[in-house]
């Protein structure tokens, strides 16, 4: 994804003077080729991110599109009061690019993991969270947040991701369904969508018929996608690699109660309320907090059959 990232910002800034990039002390062996061509448009702030805000902050007062890239905890824990003032409040045109979402940087310990960045981004106003699922949805929201006037969270992953699109039609605030389906909803974000694919195709297997949504902008979160699905499907899961507290979950959800969607099984699936206690690769930690293939299908069909089971005995009964 990172490279992704790259590319199509530097073709967007061959056509826009405007764009400028910073990082902190970061994006080696990514960014050589966007400081040469563009040296002026370029600054490494150092390990400085809170300053590195405010300079992004400036940039875009005077008029520039602006893009900070850094590791999600080095990049919004630490310099979240500037993010909150200088960018939120102020309303200004800058794009935090984070990378590293989850436990990509797994082996690092708690310190490098990014499980609460969705969570505190959406609490900002004036603040859209966008979480890419592969490298045509980061290019796509590159581009997208290039257009978008305001402030922008792209949380992006740090090895390579699978593609799963060739041309698909995204729009900042716009799930995209992946994959129709009758029986139950699967929603999605970030790089979770592989392991959600391959436990939807699982469920096919066993006759759960399951529609697939990537919802790749966490805020604003699509609405309209969530209730035709509820209206349309027996029950929603979510899935994420993020605390559930506050994520796509809690965004979920708040959609469902506030219409008073009363008929629908709902689940989160993501990290528990929980600070990482063991170190190891990416796919080691989500299998130990229940977000491979195989944990993500048992929890679907504990839930779907549990409940279904329940339906079933109270009509017998009545």
């Amino acid at each position: 994804m990172r490279q992704s990232f790259i590319k199509v910002l530097t073709e967007l800034a061959r056509k826009d003077e405007k764009i400028f990039l910073l990082t902190g002390d970061l994006g080696f062996s990514v960014f050589e080729k966007f400081r040469e061509e563009f040296p002026h448009r370029f600054l490494n702030i150092g390990v400085a991110e809170q300053n590195m805000i405010g300079i992004a902050s400036g940039l875009a007062l005077s008029g520039k599109i602006v893009f900070v890239y850094s590791i999600i905890p080095f990049l919004i824990m630490r310099p979240f009061e500037q993010i909150r003032l200088d960018i939120c409040y102020q309303n200004v045109n800058v794009k935090i690019v984070g990378s590293g979402g989850g436990f990509a940087y797994g082996s690092a310990g708690c310190t490098h993991h990014a499980t609460e960045d969705i969570s505190i981004m959406r609490s900002l106003p004036n603040m859209t969270v966008i979480c890419p699922a592969d490298p045509v949805e980061t290019e796509l929201a590159i581009k997208c947040s290039v257009e978008y006037d305001g402030p922008v969270y792209i949380r992006i992953g740090r090895e390579k991701q699978k593609i799963y699109y060739k041309e698909p039609e995204f729009k900042i605030g716009k799930g995209i369904i992946v994959r129709e389906g009758d029986h139950i909803t699967i929603i999605s974000t970030g790089d979770m969508l592989k392991n959600v694919l391959e436990a939807a195709r699982k469920l096919s297997e066993m006759n759960i018929d399951a529609r697939i949504i990537s919802m790749h902008t966490v805020k604003p979160i699509d609405a309209a996608v969530i209730l035709k699905s509820a209206n349309e499907t027996k029950a929603i899961f979510t899935v994420e690699e993020h605390n559930i507290i506050g994520g796509l979950g809690s965004a979920v959800a708040e959609v469902l109660m506030e219409s008073r969607c009363k008929n629908i099984i709902f689940r989160r699936i993501g990290i528990p309320d929980t600070f990482a206690k063991k170190v190891g690769s990416q796919e080691y930690l989500k299998e130990v907090y229940g977000l491979s293939v195989d944990s993500i299908l048992k929890t679907i069909v504990e839930v779907y059959d549990g409940n279904r089971r329940k339906r079933n005995k109270k009509k017998s009964f009545l």
